[in-house]
């Protein structure tokens, strides 16, 4: 952990807040300074924009044999983390949870979900997979150990990579985007673009995440992507990971990138006005 937030939890402890109930925890935290050799699984959550940091922090610990489990959104990541540790110490994995870091340092868990998605990237049912599993297994987390860990992280990007798009374009939940004229055929066309995207990079979405997909999407609720709460509150975004990869992935497959593309614009000249200094005030 940076220390910062090293300093909250040794203060209060790990603080969540959530509607499956909320815990103090009191917890052991590892900074980079410190961290070594002697674990087993490294659960790897950063941001894409921390990445290569990140990967300098964990280094200590990878070197002693712990296999990483990344958990970023996207996929790109993974020939990057490849490239640094080699492919046998880096697993697949996924979540879906929508949860904030509030200023007093609690974690803020605002529904239910919280399902966690991992697995050996060559499909095999490998030991180090199911002793992570029965770790999991003692806890209420929703998890999954799968054989299709690529195919899943490209569903996910199929569904975040939409929600991302339009909630950043158009400054708004789906519920406020759906509302808005022509809002509905604005996500109905982004999803369009990224089924047809992921059907040639990997394989078609499969019936029931394309489902899921489309209810939340389609169905008014809060539901925003947490590029948009960074939008909002000044920090750093994902842009070239998630949209600007997807994208790339659009015109590659001659695919309608117009919501992509316009999302992509929107951000790439929010990360110049925020580097230059010349976002609003609050």
């Amino acid at each position: 952990m940076r220390p910062k937030r090293t300093a909250q939890i040794a203060a209060n402890g790990l603080v969540i807040e959530s509607p499956n109930g909320n815990a103090t925890l009191p917890v052991k935290t590892v900074t980079a300074e410190t961290v070594g050799p002697g674990f087993d699984l490294v659960l790897f959550t950063c941001k894409a924009y921390d990445l290569e940091s990140a990967m300098d922090a964990i280094a200590p610990a990878v070197a002693g044999g712990a296999v990483v489990v990344p958990m970023l959104n996207g996929i790109a990541h993974l020939a990057r983390l490849d490239g640094r540790f080699g492919k046998a110490s880096v697993m697949g994995g996924t979540c879906q949870i929508n949860v904030t870091l509030g200023a007093d340092g609690a974690v803020k868990h605002m529904e239910p979900l919280n399902r966690l998605t991992f697995g050996e990237r060559d499909g095999t049912d490998s030991a180090r997979a199911k002793a992570f599993s029965a770790e999991l297994a003692k806890s209420s987390i929703d998890w999954t150990l799968s054989a299709t860990i690529e195919q899943d992280l490209w569903e996910k990007l199929m569904f975040l990579s939409a929600l991302a798009a339009v909630t950043c374009l158009f400054r708004g939940n789906v519920a406020e985007v759906l509302a808005a004229p022509g809002g509905r055929e604005a996500i109905e066309r982004a999803l369009a673009a990224n089924v047809a995207i992921v059907t040639g990079c990997a394989a078609a979405p499969r019936p029931a995440i394309l489902e899921w997909a489309r209810g939340r999407l389609l169905t008014p609720g809060p539901a925003a992507s947490s590029m948009l709460r960074d939008v909002e509150r000044g920090n750093p975004v994902e842009a070239d990971h998630i949209v600007g990869f997807m994208l790339e992935r659009a015109r590659e497959h001659g695919v309608d990138d117009a919501i992509l593309a316009l999302a992509y614009t929107h951000l790439k000249t929010y990360e110049a006005r925020r580097a230059a200094g010349r976002l609003p005030a609050g």
